[in-house]
C-alpha cells in the first residue's frame, strides 16, 4: 500500500489543504481591505446625485488658498429630535467637504466635534459660548452658520436641506479676505437689484450674489460719478434710455485701458446708445425682434426657449444638464465682420436659437410676424458660425502678449445678452436662467467654475400598520420565513435521496 493513499497520509493532505484554504480566505480579505483603504472608488448612486457636492463647490475646493477649521457643536445625543437630525445632516455633508480636500494640508477643510458643555475650557478659547452652531475659522477670520440656514421652512416643517449652500458661501466668505464689488448701473430705467417686483425687480439675483460672497451696489454715471477703482464688474440691465456719449467713453475706458468687467443684458427696441463700445469688443446688436415659428421653441405665452449652447465656461452647466432657457422679447448679436482680427481679441458664441428662427426687421410696423427675405435677419450669411442659428448670447475676452514677457495679459471681459427680462425675478426660479447669469458673474469675475449647488430635499418616510396589518405581519415573520426553509430543506434531502 502506498504511503501517499494511507489514512494518515489523507489526514495530513487535508488539514494542509484546510490551512492552505484558511490562509487564502485571510490573504483575500487583507487584499481587498488594502484596496479599500488606500485606493478607495466612492459613487452616488442616486439619479440626482443628491449625495455628492455639486461642481461649484468642488471647484472652489480645489482653489482654496489656505484651510478652513469648522467646529460643530451639535451633538447626536440631544434630547430634541431636530438638533440630532440636523447633526447627522450636517456631518454627512461636512464628511463629503473633508474627503474632497484631504491630502492637501494648505487646502484643507478639517471639521471638529465639539461639546462646550464638556470642553469648557476649549469652547472659550475658540470664542464659542453657544451649544447647537457651526463655526468655521481660517486665521482670524470667523463666521458662524445657524441651522436657520440650513433648511427651508414651509409653515414651520423643513422642506428642504440647504447645507452645501450655506457652508459653501461661509467658506467663501471665511477663505477670501475681501468681497469683489458688483455695481449695477442705475439712472436710464435699469432693472433695480433693490426692488422686489417680479417683472423688472432683481432682489433675488442680488440675495443669490450675495450668498456668494459678493458684495452689490448701485451706480449711477449720469451725475458724473466716476466707476469707483474697486469694481470688480459692471451690469446693466434693460436700459429704457440712451447713455450719454460721455458715459460710453468712460465704460470704454473702464473695460479697455482699465482691464474691466462688464454684463450688458439689451432688450429689444430699447437703443442703449453703446455701439461703439460694442464695436471696440467686436460684437454688433440688431435691431429686431427674434421669433420662432417651430412649436418647440416658443411658448403659448410668446417666451423663446433657447435649447443650443456651445462650450463656455458660461454655458457648460446648462450644456452638462440639458436644460433650456426661457427668455421673453429677444434681439440678435453677431461678431462684427469687419473687427480687426488678431490674437487679442476672442468672441464666442454662447446661445443660439434652432434653425427655424428669425430676426424681424420690422417688428414696429406689423403685428404678425412674418419672415420677409432680404429684409429680416437669418443667419445664412457664409463664415458665420453656428450656420442658420442666431445668436441671442455672446461674449468677448482680450488678452494680449506683453513685450519681455512670456505669457500673455488677461485684458477685459464683456457679456452681452440679447434679452432684457432674462434675470428678472420672474424668470430667475428658472434652473438656466439663473446658471447662465451666474455663470457670466463667475467668469467675468475670474472665477472659471460651475457655480449651481441645488437644494436637497427632505424625504420622509412613515410606516403605518392596523391591527390586522401587525397580525399578518406576526404571523409571516412566524410561519412563513421558517415554512420556507423547511420546505427548501425537503426538496433538497428529496433530491439527494435520488
Amino acid at each position: 500500500m502506498s504511503s501517499f493513499d494511507s489514512f494518515r497520509t489523507a489526514r495530513w493532505i487535508r488539514t494542509l489543504n484546510l490551512v492552505l484554504q484558511a490562509v487564502l480566505f485571510i490573504t483575500l480579505f487583507g487584499g481587498l481591505n488594502y484596496l479599500a483603504r488606500n485606493h478607495s472608488l466612492r459613487y452616488d448612486l442616486t439619479s440626482q446625485r443628491r449625495y455628492s457636492l455639486s461642481p461649484e463647490t468642488l471647484a472652489y475646493l480645489r482653489t482654496l488658498a489656505t484651510p478652513v477649521r469648522i467646529v460643530v457643536t451639535l451633538t447626536p445625543n440631544s434630547e430634541n429630535a431636530d438638533i440630532a437630525q440636523a447633526y447627522r445632516d450636517i456631518s454627512a455633508l461636512l464628511r463629503e467637504y473633508t474627503y474632497a480636500t484631504e491630502g492637501n494640508p494648505n487646502r484643507q477643510v478639517a471639521v471638529e466635534y465639539l461639546d462646550v458643555y464638556q470642553n469648557r475650557r476649549e469652547a472659550d478659547q475658540l470664542g464659542i459660548d453657544q451649544p447647537d452652531s457651526i463655526v468655521l475659522l481660517c486665521g482670524d477670520r470667523r463666521r458662524t452658520v445657524a441651522l436657520g440656514e440650513i433648511y427651508r421652512l414651509e409653515n414651520g416643517v423643513r422642506k428642504a436641506f440647504r447645507g452645501e449652500q450655506a457652508f459653501t458661501a461661509a467658506i467663501l466668505d471665511v477663505s477670501n479676505p475681501g468681497k469683489k464689488k458688483i455695481y449695477f448701473l442705475t439712472g436710464h430705467g435699469e432693472f433695480n437689484p433693490e426692488d422686489v417686483d417680479p417683472v423688472r425687480g432683481l432682489s433675488m439675483l442680488r440675495d443669490e450674489l450675495r450668498a456668494r460672497n459678493f458684495d452689490v451696489d448701485r451706480l449711477e454715471l449720469a451725475t458724473g460719478t466716476k466707476i469707483p477703482a474697486d469694481a470688480a464688474l459692471l451690469i446693466t440691465v434693460a436700459p429704457q434710455g440712451r447713455y450719454t456719449p460721455a458715459e460710453e467713453e468712460q465704460l470704454r475706458q473702464y473695460l479697455g485701458a482699465g482691464a474691466g468687467r462688464m454684463i450688458l443684458l439689451l432688450e429689444p427696441a430699447m437703443p442703449a446708445g453703446l455701439g461703439n463700445l460694442l464695436l471696440d469688443w467686436g460684437l454688433l446688436v440688431d435691431d429686431d425682434v427674434v421669433n420662432d415659428t417651430g412649436a418647440d421653441n416658443m411658448t403659448e405665452d410668446g417666451d423663446l426657449i433657447v435649447r443650443y449652447f456651445l462650450p463656455h465656461p458660461i454655458t457648460q452647466t446648462l450644456l452638462d444638464r440639458q436644460i433650456p432657457l426661457r427668455i421673453g422679447p429677444a434681439r440678435s448679436l453677431r461678431p462684427d465682420p469687419g473687427r480687426k482680427l488678431g490674437n487679442d481679441l476672442t468672441v464666442t458664441t454662447l446661445a443660439v436659437t434652432s434653425t427655424t428662427a428669425w430676426g424681424e426687421v420690422g417688428y414696429r410696423l406689423r403685428t404678425a410676424p412674418q419672415y420677409d427675405a432680404g429684409v429680416d435677419i437669418r443667419n445664412d450669411r457664409p463664415g458665420l458660425e453656428p450656420k442658420d442659428h442666431l445668436a441671442i448670447a455672446m461674449a468677448s475676452e482680450r488678452v494680449s502678449a506683453r513685450a519681455g514677457l512670456d505669457f500673455s495679459v488677461r485684458g477685459g471681459r464683456l457679456v452681452v445678452f440679447g434679452s432684457g427680462d432674462l434675470i428678472a425675478n420672474n424668470r430667475l426660479a428658472g434652473a438656466a436662467n439663473l446658471n447662465i447669469i451666474l455663470g457670466a458673474v463667475n467668469w467675468t469675475v475670474d472665477r472659471d467654475t460651475q457655480f449651481n449647488i441645488p437644494v436637497r430635499p427632505i424625504d420622509r418616510f412613515s410606516l403605518s400598520l392596523s391591527a390586522g396589518d401587525l397580525a399578518r405581519l406576526r404571523r409571516s415573520l412566524l410561519f412563513l420565513l421558517p415554512g420556507a426553509a423547511l420546505i427548501l430543506g425537503l426538496i433538497v434531502y428529496w433530491t439527494r435521496r435520488r
